[in-house]
């Protein structure tokens, strides 16, 4: 699709359509699952019914399944609601950002964390999106800090606000969370980011960098002129 090509570099150059239809696309994929976990929140709590037996039960073949469905189920609408907000952000941030490959990584983090979990995790039911959370906002705060982009730490860090106990939930203190997805959810993340680590995010730089650039580029110069006057001034005079 030309729409994962466009990476404008030049912030006067860009096209508005394509801008616009970028954005609206980042937002489709992360309303249509956000829309998919309150619908199945709703039947079950409507219906009287209970999926906590679809979600990942680890090192059981009952519980396999779930490395697919356990993010569609919450506990109750409290569950849902806190999980919803940053799945949104996160989701809508990795698609706008690395656009060819977003699915890619997306799918690779989903997978990745529930099988970690299925093999690793407690012999409990495991259910709700939250390790998939995890992972997407390691996977943005680690790509920051490898390209040292702005924009990525400044929303993952405001998704750490958002989500309270973003680190906290990574350590076992409350037996009734599931820590064991959170964990594996952030290492499938970091471990995701370095990988991705290559992969070019072309953006549009800020007025300040380009004065750095240019001050950059004239360093030498300058420095070739202060070692020519300093060679002159040890030199003997005739």
């Amino acid at each position: 699709m030309s729409l994962f090509r466009y990476y404008p570099s030049n912030p006067t150059k860009l096209d508005p359509e394509m801008e616009k239809r970028i954005f609206f696309h980042s937002l489709v994929f992360p309303a249509a699952f956000v829309l998919a976990f309150w619908i199945v929140e709703i039947i079950e709590q409507s219906m009287g019914f209970t999926f906590v037996r679809a979600g990942i039960y680890p090192l059981h073949w009952q519980g396999l399944p779930g490395i697919l469905l356990t993010p569609f189920i919450h506990a109750d609408f409290e569950h849902l609601i806190s999980n919803s907000i940053p799945f949104f952000i996160l989701m809508f941030m990795l698609i706008y950002f690395y656009r060819r490959v977003s699915y890619r990584i997306f799918f690779q983090l989903y997978i990745l964390s529930g099988i970690c979990v299925w093999l690793t995790g407690r012999e409990a039911w495991h259910i709700g999106a939250s390790g998939v959370i995890y992972a997407m906002a390691a996977f943005h705060f680690v790509s920051g800090i490898i390209r040292n982009d702005v924009r990525l730490l400044t929303l993952s860090v405001m998704v750490v606000f958002l989500y309270g106990g973003l680190v906290w939930g990574l350590l076992p203190i409350r037996p009734e969370i599931s820590w064991e997805g959170h964990l594996w959810g952030a290492i499938s993340g970091v471990v995701l980011a370095f990988y991705y680590r290559k992969y070019i995010i072309r953006r549009n730089k800020y007025d300040w960098e380009e004065e750095e650039d240019e001050e950059d580029e004239e360093l030498p110069d300058d420095e070739s002129q202060a070692e020519n006057s300093a060679e002159d001034s040890v030199r003997p005079t005739h």
